[in-house]
């Protein structure tokens, strides 16, 4: 989604100083984390999230909070690799939600009903509609999703 045009709004979304700013090293971790499971499960591919091949996140998130503090055979922290599951089982739900409410016309619908309210932009609605197939699909790189 793009942040809204309205400046409190803007700020009310403070995402260096309310999320970079605070765990910029998990953040590295994490992203090392992303690194080397694609490095296991793509070899040789560029680095992209291949969301089909597992899907059991909630389950992975437990057995790795079950092991916080430690590491994992792969030397890779349990507790890095369960933030990245609990990223992906949120970036999935919020996808899900926005599929729920697929219809171009209530994006306003959509972002009130998760507590965002702005103006769905006529430049918004064609970037949706670009990134929306026939069957309701999204591509991943949708320009309004972060």
């Amino acid at each position: 989604m793009s942040l809204p045009t309205d400046a409190q709004e803007r700020k009310d979304t403070p995402m260096c100083t309310g999320f970079v700013d605070y765990f910029y090293l998990a953040m590295a971790e994490v992203a090392r984390v992303s690194k080397a499971g694609n490095d296991q499960h793509n070899p040789g591919q560029p680095l992209h999230w291949a969301k089909e091949k597992s899907t059991d996140h909630a389950d992975c998130i437990m057995r790795h909070l079950s092991e916080r503090g430690k590491f994992d055979t792969d030397n890779m922290r349990h507790s890095a690799k369960m933030a990245w599951r609990s990223m992906a089982l949120l970036q999935i739900e919020l996808e899900e939600a926005l599929k729920q409410s697929a219809q171009p016309t209530n994006l306003d619908d959509y972002y009130q009903g998760i507590g965002l309210e702005w103006e769905v932009t006529d430049e918004m609605l064609a970037d949706y509609r670009t990134y929306v197939d026939s069957q309701g699909n999204y591509s991943w790189k949708q320009p309004f999703l972060v």
